[in-house]
Order: structure tokens, then C-alpha cells, then sequence
């Protein structure tokens, strides 16, 4: 886990001006893909939402130049990936280490917001019940990703690994082991 008082690392420069360029649509398609196999694996996810499971989410990492519109639509979630400020219920809005630092369990969300590295905006009922159903599903996205990658998957593990302490960002679930 991050040390407290570190700073939360930014997409570099050289790495988010040539994603202005990329096409959105083949994207969101990708993450909607994605995001159904993970709902497959991870049903609780969708159903821990409750009353917010039909919630449109905003969220905004702050550093790349598009948002990301979340609908669970029932456990058959879609991703679609906006320019400008995407329309949602809830808006959730960081730099991305700290949002999948959140995922991830290497940040406290509470932290991050009264640190003001998170904002929450529009319905805070829903952007905590996405919080809680997150938190509560362990997620590993890159463990989700290497699952979907055949025969590429012991080297892809091996390079968000690299990747995770080349940038300070977190890619993998935080496998922290309580002492007791």
C-alpha cells in the first residue's frame, strides 16, 4: 500500500496526448466486453448495488482526456467512453492511480475525498453504494484482464507488474496480509 503522504502519481503527459487522438467507440466496446466478464465472475458486484444497479456513473479520471460512463444496467454492465463530462447520477472524479488505487485496496476512498484528491458529485447515496459493491468484490483487474489472455497470460502478469512499480500505480489487488 502507497504510503500515506506520497503523492498520488499522474498519467504522464506523454501517455495521455496520444489518447486524444484515439477512437472512443472500438474502446468502449473493449470495456464493455471487459466489464461483462467481469460481472460473469463477479455477480455480487452488480447485485451489492441494490437500488442503483440501473445508476448511470460518471467517472472522471482527471488525467486522461475522457470520461468513463458506467451503467450496470442490471449486471449487464456498458462502458462508454465520452469526451467532456459525461451525464450520470454520480460523478466520481480523481487522477487514475487514485481510482484504481480504490479498486485495487491500495487507497482509502474516504481519504482521498477529505484529501480533496477525489470528488464526488451529484448522487453521493449511489457513488457509495458503487464504493461499497466495489470494495466488497476484491477486484483485480489486472488478474480479470490476464484471465481473458489464453497463453499471454503469465507474460502479461509479469508486465503490470513492471508496470505497477516502474509508475507507483496500482494495477493489481493489494496482497497485504494482516499480521494476526
Amino acid at each position: 500500500m502507497p504510503h500515506p503522504s506520497a503523492p498520488i502519481p499522474q498519467t504522464p503527459t506523454a501517455v495521455a496526448l496520444p489518447l486524444r487522438l484515439l477512437p472512443l467507440g472500438p474502446l468502449s466496446l473493449s470495456l464493455t466486453a471487459y466489464s461483462r466478464s467481469v460481472a460473469r465472475r463477479h455477480p455480487g458486484l452488480f447485485r451489492r448495488l441494490g437500488a442503483y444497479n440501473h445508476t448511470r456513473f460518471v467517472l472522471d479520471p482527471t488525467d486522461l482526456p475522457f470520461v468513463i460512463c458506467l451503467d450496470p444496467n442490471g449486471g449487464v454492465p456498458r462502458v462508454t467512453l465520452t469526451r467532456g463530462q459525461g451525464d450520470g447520477a454520480a460523478r466520481i472524479a480523481g487522477p487514475l492511480a487514485a481510482l484504481l488505487g480504490m479498486v485495487h485496496g491500495a487507497f482509502d476512498g474516504d481519504a482521498l475525498f477529505f484529501s480533496r484528491d477525489l470528488v464526488i458529485e451529484g448522487d453521493t447515496s449511489a457513488a457509495l453504494a458503487l464504493r461499497n459493491a466495489i470494495d466488497d468484490a476484491e477486484l483485480d483487474l489486472s488478474q480479470e484482464i490476464t484471465r481473458l489472455s489464453g497463453p499471454f497470460a503469465a507474460p502479461l502478469q509479469r508486465l503490470f507488474a513492471l508496470m505497477e512499480r516502474r509508475s507507483g500505480v496500482s494495477l493489481t489487488r493489494s496482497k497485504e496480509v494482516d499480521a494476526w
